[in-house]
């Protein structure tokens, strides 16, 4: 397109969010600073999901996706609180089949070494993006789009990406005061080895190469998720419970592990058999849980927000890295030579009005699944299950809507309206006209 031009772009947090614009941007023809707050950049904690529509932006993106060594999910398994038992099981062995891409559970770490491998590697589309450390942000001019970094250092970009996480510094500049509490449940974190489990003679979890959940159904707070990774070698636990028994709000992540015991305590009904492998969990880390009401917008002048920075979701989706990289593939979309006309102002006002709906939405539904599972995406299609109830069936978040969705036609509309031209394509935020969901509504139709 005419006007499209190269930018220097400045990317302010260098994690799972940061790395994935850096990848995009790189591929769209742009030059890409990344600028990190602490001394390395890196990731801590444990499992990420990644489904389809996170997946394919890995793809298109021409990351090596085997270097994360991840987990690809075959069932979603929710057990009995006491017995362990099967209550309600969504089979995803047609998953990659019906979207064309796997659902992919990384280790975080190997998640995150894997992006930036990619985003500052000479192979591939781009000039590489070069990465500063120890560059923690402290104030941006709005106007000049200048930062400056708490070690004195000012540089001007053209384009500034905030993507430093839930406590961001970027989303203040722009204005944006959260509205936040407690989550009414509180999380321990806990690694258990497979090979350590099996050698005890215990469950081996990792031959399901599924995401499997405890409890959740009883409208309770007490609920555990495991996550395989590292090609199984890893089991990783989130343990759930009501910040009454343990308050953990004030708790940061990456100090000393928690005692065992203390991981233990909540739980004295649980299934034998996971309390067993959760009695030789290392690395005991608390998780703090602060709801977010949505932000108001996303973006001012030639800044935007991106992951965490822009919308701290609660984890019960297993949608928050799929966001961030969704948010990346869509600037890297509207920065790419085929819709960017040089107009930085449209494109992220485009850019607001393509994500702000799609992630508000998978922020309230994480939130009512986090005290009922029935309402996470492919148990909210379970209805042939005693337990099952939800708010309301023709709300709850689906997996068609999550992997049918097409962000260049959702683009292509928001740009077209705000454009002024005709938008003629049968799709309608990103999905196509008489997709039937599960959940019984027609898209394009009256609810």
């Amino acid at each position: 397109m005419s006007g499209w031009k190269r930018l220097n772009v400045g990317v302010i947090g260098g994690g799972i969010g940061g790395m994935s614009v850096a990848i995009a941007l790189r591929r769209a023809g742009h030059e890409v600073t990344i600028y990190e707050k602490s001394d390395f950049a890196g990731e801590v904690g444990a499992s990420v999901s990644c489904a389809a529509n996170g997946t394919r932006w890995l793809y298109e993106w021409g990351v090596d996706v085997a270097k994360g060594d991840p987990v690809v999910l075959k069932k979603l398994i929710n057990r009995d609180w006491k017995t362990g038992e099967p209550v309600s099981v969504y089979d995803l062995d047609d998953y990659e089949t019906r979207w064309g891409y796997a659902y992919n559970m990384f280790h975080r770490q190997y998640m995150h070494a894997m992006l930036k491998d990619t985003a500052m590697g000479e192979e591939g589309e781009g000039t590489p993006a070069k990465l500063l450390v120890n560059h923690r942000c402290r104030d941006i001019d709005l106007q000049t789009t200048t930062v400056t970094f708490e070690n004195g250092v000012e540089v001007q970009h053209d384009l500034i990406v905030g993507a430093d996480g839930i406590g961001s510094a970027v989303r203040g500049i722009l204005g944006i005061k959260p509205e936040k509490r407690p989550s009414e449940s509180s999380c321990l974190h806990a690694n258990v080895d497979t090979e350590e489990a099996v050698r005890l003679g215990l469950v081996d979890y990792s031959q399901n190469s599924a995401l499997e959940y405890w409890g959740g159904q009883e409208g309770k707070w007490d609920k555990i998720v495991l996550s395989p990774c590292n090609g199984g070698k890893l089991l990783s636990y989130y343990c759930f419970f009501p910040r009454a028994i343990g308050d953990y709000t004030s708790q940061a992540w990456g100090v000393e592990s928690r005692p065992v015991e203390e991981l233990l305590k909540p739980f004295p009904e649980l299934d034998s058999q996971v309390l067993k492998h959760l009695a030789i969990g290392k690395e005991i880390q608390p998780w703090r849980l602060w709801v977010h009401d949505p932000y108001p917008y996303l973006q001012r002048g030639n800044v935007c927000l991106l992951g965490d920075a822009g919308h701290p979701m609660m984890p019960h989706q297993s949608q928050g890295a799929c966001m961030a990289i969704e948010d990346a593939a869509a600037l890297g979309i509207l920065f790419n030579r085929r819709y960017f006309n040089g107009d930085i102002r449209q494109s992220l006002e485009v850019y607001e009005k393509v994500r702000l709906p799609r992630v508000t939405r998978v922020q309230a539904s994480a939130a009512k699944a986090a005290y009922n599972i029935n309402e996470r995406i492919g148990f909210s299609v379970n209805k042939d299950i005693p337990t099952y109830k939800v708010e309301d069936p023709k709300k709850v978040l689906t997996i068609e809507e999550m992997n049918a969705y097409d962000m260049y036609h959702d683009i292509e509309e928001k740009l077209a309206h705000i454009r002024g031209v005709n938008y003629e394509d049968r799709f309608i935020c990103g999905l196509p006209y008489g997709l039937k969901l599960p959940n019984g509504v027609v898209i394009g139709t009256a609810a």
